[in-house]
């Protein structure tokens, strides 16, 4: 199963995701008066820059359908086709709500090397870290994360504060979303082929497809 999105409820989302109130500044409002360049936004990647196969995933770190493809299929998926070289897999953050868009801007905070550790701890404990209406206590538990991950609170403070990098990161989002016609996660890019959330072995008879041509 896939957790859908609408075109219209991508635009809600977004103005839901930049209109953050109380610890978490009015993202909206200071970067639309703010006339300097915005960051450049890298989709962080694993395995061999040189395999014939590339896999980007679209995922959001409060998808349920995504924490349970990061837990039953992702493990496969690296040890048979990661690891080995065949394929690189490039992670595309959505961004359903605001507590989804500062999970990414935490595990962003450690930069590449950090990255994908921090996001296999976000996808295991997402029930724990998102399990609350308080944004507060939301901000809190995504810093123990960072700090799990060796990051020092002013580090953290900085990066979940950045006006630039969150208007940034939903610009970039938009972009790749509407040029690929997202419509759920988690949804799969196979060598510019979209492909809709799958078990491993159908996911490994589309890949060994791209490895033989």
């Amino acid at each position: 199963m896939t957790t859908s999105i609408s075109r219209r409820a991508a635009v809600l989302i977004m103005a839901a995701a930049l209109g953050a109130t109380g610890p978490m500044t009015a993202w909206a409002q200071e970067a639309a008066t703010d006339a300097g360049p915005l960051p450049e936004i890298v989709d962080y990647s694993i395995g061999s820059p040189d395999a014939k196969v590339l896999v980007s995933e679209y995922a959001s770190f409060t998808c349920p359908h995504c924490a349970r493809f990061h837990a039953d299929v992702f493990p496969k998926l690296k040890a048979d086709y990661i690891d080995t070289g065949k394929i690189r897999f490039e992670y595309r953050e959505v961004y359903f709500d605001r507590f989804g868009l500062w999970a990414a801007m935490m595990a962003r905070c450690g930069g590449e090397m950090r990255y994908f550790g921090i996001t296999d701890i976000l996808f295991d404990t997402q029930r724990d870290w998102i399990n609350t209406e308080d944004q507060n206590a939301v901000i809190e538990n995504l810093k123990k994360i960072g700090r799990t991950a060796g990051m020092a609170d002013a580090d953290l403070e900085a990066c979940m504060q950045d006006n630039a990098m969150a208007k940034a990161l939903v610009e970039h989002y938009q972009t790749n979303a509407t040029a690929d016609g997202l419509e759920g996660t988690p949804t799969f890019m196979i060598n510019g082929v979209k492909h809709s959330n799958m078990a491993y072995e159908e996911m490994q008879t589309v890949l060994d497809a791209e490895l033989a041509k």
